[in-house]
């Protein structure tokens, strides 16, 4: 079906004629508003303040939810609203990995803001049609599609009750509905936003930006995963956002200075050239190459984070990941992009579900994956990783949420909290990747036990113990979750610094804040609560600014130059933070330096700080953690490292194991390690410049020129 045999058929709910103009230093200075209830549509100022301020991308999400929604705003209210924005960075071709746009909502999970990068084409593209960022609010009481065409400079709504539901028979119709008259290669200016059918039926529901990959001439999907918005974008019944563009290449940006951001690309280009093979190899395998390091480290979460490692990881390692994957393809989810990261399994046939049969491409699995949907439920077949990860995506689900939901609910399984009568027939004990299947499917019809366990790890922890099956303190010691959402993939138990990385988030336990891992617990770098805190001070706010300017943080750090280690400080890879300081500039024409990129993230961190607060949360008692991320809960998990805890307990504690039961050396060791998680609240709030609570000081806020009126009445009270 062609576009304009779609118009004839298709109702026209409205439509939003702009005036075109080209972007001037990376910013449109206007935003889109669509309410979908009535199906308003009007432009909206980006304002020099709001560009001071806010920056881009999660700034200017930040900036628009907080205006456009109440304190009290609930996840499925009409009020409740979906931004998108990439950042003046974004839509640049010259340098890799700025693609890169940050969806907010308020979550189903967390009932606070979450934010999701995500690559894919979609941001460029609303960016090339005029826009800096998209706000969508309201509830439809039909089926919609929503079309931005660059060519004919309009915003169309339409009726689209019959559009396919799952995200890979969507995006490929509508991808081949825009391209002009049929044109294969015009499918390349397409990029569609959607959900699955799991988004529907659960809290955990992602979306998904598509691309078209010209070499392999399908159509593939990133996904903004966590913490519910794709399930907001189907209770406001939003079938996708379609956006087609005239074409890609050139300075769509009109940038001030291109010879400078060529100049860094060409740099970096090398360094992937002769130094990727070396180190990371993310051409070859992307980011599931990390799967057997963390295995060798003890860091690979195994059954639901008991343990970091397991003889069978060795099915899952790089290597293997690596013969799934097409090789010698260029594999960047944005134009430009050298570091090809975004692997994917071609011509995979599927075993099971409404599919099966049927050849896809698989995009991934990445490194989160690789456990989410693997090791933390016991199971090392890269068969099932492959196949539970395409349907994570056509469905709409997100696989780091679905993964560590998978873990808790075997876990209950084992330690007879759930059974068969109340999981409905499903066996799902550890390893037990049939049953693992079936309740992923589930979720996707609306059925079963799939209801519940698309609840999310915080409300089943609630309903297993309102319901008599389990102890309360039990189920909160192996939850994996803060704030409501659940815990991505690496075990934090032998690093504080990455206790705090996780559970110290605005949004909850997501890497992308912090990764501290190597740093504290493998190279001993950061051995004080001050070296600490200054980590979790720095790298937050810096990979903050990531999502701020519309970049990819995997460039930063995932190939480095040849003498990074001989710099004064290696982890911060500083000759690619100049990269990032140069192109910025010669982006907007403006003259930052590294310490103002800081102070841009500090100014939108401490905003999203306060805005939980305004909501009811963001205080020292929501940074607390499960303590299954910080210690051993049962015996197993004690007596499995025993020779590690009992030195702990000698060399850290002064006391003395010999003769103690297991029951005795365990009480000791969670009061020391959670008095030490606290002395981390303690150093790193003092950093941050927050109270002891938590709060932003008002002196901080003056301090790094975000004492705005509205931030400073929510504070005061608490000061």
């Amino acid at each position: 079906m062609t576009f304009q045999e779609f118009q004839k058929t298709h109702k026209l709910l409205a439509s939003y004629k702009y005036t075109w103009a080209p972007i001037e230093k990376g910013y449109n200075n206007r935003f889109l508003y669509i309410n979908v209830s009535d199906y308003t549509m009007k432009e909206k100022p980006v304002t020099p303040l709001m560009k001071e301020k806010f920056i881009g991308g999660k700034g200017f999400d930040l900036r628009i939810l907080w205006d456009g929604t109440r304190p009290d705003t609930r996840w499925n209210d009409p009020d409740n609203e979906i931004v998108i924005s990439g950042g003046p960075c974004c839509g640049i071709t010259q340098y890799s990995g700025t693609g890169k746009a940050i969806v907010c909502t308020i979550s189903p999970e967390t009932d606070i803001v979450i934010d999701s990068n995500v690559g894919g084409f979609f941001a460029p593209f609303l960016k090339f049609c005029g826009f800096d960022a998209l706000e969508i609010q309201g509830k439809s009481d039909v089926e919609t599609l929503v079309v931005f065409e660059e060519e004919r400079e309009v915003v169309e709504i339409y009726e689209a009750g019959d559009l396919p539901s799952d995200s890979h028979i969507l995006a490929e119709e509508l991808h081949t509905m825009m391209a002009n008259d049929g044109n294969e290669k015009d499918k390349y200016n397409v990029s569609v936003v959607s959900a699955g059918t799991a988004a529907e039926h659960s809290m955990i529901g992602m979306l998904n930006f598509s691309f078209y990959d010209i070499k392999r001439k399908k159509v593939r999907l990133k996904q903004a995963g966590r913490g519910g918005i794709g399930t907001v974008f189907r209770d406001k019944k939003i079938k996708a956002l379609v956006a087609h563009v005239k074409g890609i290449g050139g300075n769509r940006n009109n940038v001030v200075n291109l010879e400078a951001i060529q100049e860094r690309g060409r740099r970096f280009n090398k360094e992937m050239r002769e130094l990727d093979d070396k180190q990371c190899e993310m051409r070859k395998k992307g980011t599931a190459h990390l799967t057997h390091i963390m295995n060798d480290y003890d860091l690979l979460p195994v059954h639901n984070f008991k343990f970091g490692s397991h003889p069978d990881a060795s099915k899952i390692r790089g290597d293997v990941w690596m013969s799934y994957f097409t090789q010698n393809v260029p594999d960047g989810c944005w134009v430009g992009c050298n570091m090809a990261c975004a692997k994917g399994v071609d011509n995979y046939e599927l075993r099971s579900g409404p599919y099966k049969g049927e050849k896809v491409i698989v995009d991934g699995p990445e490194y989160e994956t690789t456990s989410s949907l693997g090791s933390i439920a016991g199971i090392f077949n890269p068969d099932y990783t492959i196949e539970a990860n395409f349907y994570c995506d056509t469905y709409g689900i997100c696989t780091i949420s679905w993964g560590t939901i998978t873990g808790f609910v075997m876990e209950c399984f084992e330690n007879g909290i759930l059974n068969e009568e109340r999981t409905g027939g499903l066996k799902l004990n550890f390893g037990n990747a049939d049953a693992a299947m079936e309740l992923l499917h589930q979720v996707s019809r609306g059925e079963g036990f799939g209801l519940i366990a698309g609840q999310g790890v915080r409300k089943m922890k609630k309903i297993f113990a309102e319901k008599g099956w389990g102890d309360p303190k039990f189920l909160q010691d192996i939850g994996m979750e803060n704030k409501g959402l659940e815990y991505s993939q690496y075990v934090s138990k032998e690093s504080l610094a990455q206790q705090g990385g996780y559970a110290m988030t605005n949004k909850g336990p997501q890497h992308d804040e912090a990764w501290l891992i190597f740093m504290d617990m493998v190279n001993n770098q950061i051995p004080t609560f001050e070296d600490k805190a200054e980590a979790l001070h720095y790298f937050p706010m810096f990979r903050t600014w990531f999502g701020l300017a519309g970049f990819c943080k995997l460039p930063w750090n995932d190939v480095e130059p040849a003498n990074n280690p001989q710099t004064a400080e290696p982890a911060k890879v500083p000759e690619h933070v100049d990269n990032y300081v140069t192109i910025f500039n010669a982006v907007t024409g403006l003259h930052a330096d590294k310490d103002e990129l800081l102070r841009q993230s500090e100014r939108v961190y401490n905003f999203q700080r306060v805005f939980n607060i305004r909501r009811g949360y963001g205080l020292r008692k929501n940074d607390a953690q499960p303590y299954r991320a910080c210690g051993p809960v049962t015996k197993e998990e004690y007596e499995s490292r025993a020779e590690r805890y009992d030195k702990q307990l000698l060399e850290k504690i002064g006391y003395d194991p010999a003769g103690k039961t297991t029951e005795e050396k365990m009480a000791v060791l969670r009061k020391y390690r959670e008095d030490q998680y606290e002395k981390l609240l303690d150093a790193v709030y003092e950093r941050r410049g927050w109270t002891k609570n938590g709060v932003p000081k008002i002196e901080h806020l003056k301090e790094i020129g975000m004492d705005l009126p509205e931030l400073i009445a929510v504070v005061s009270p608490l000061q």
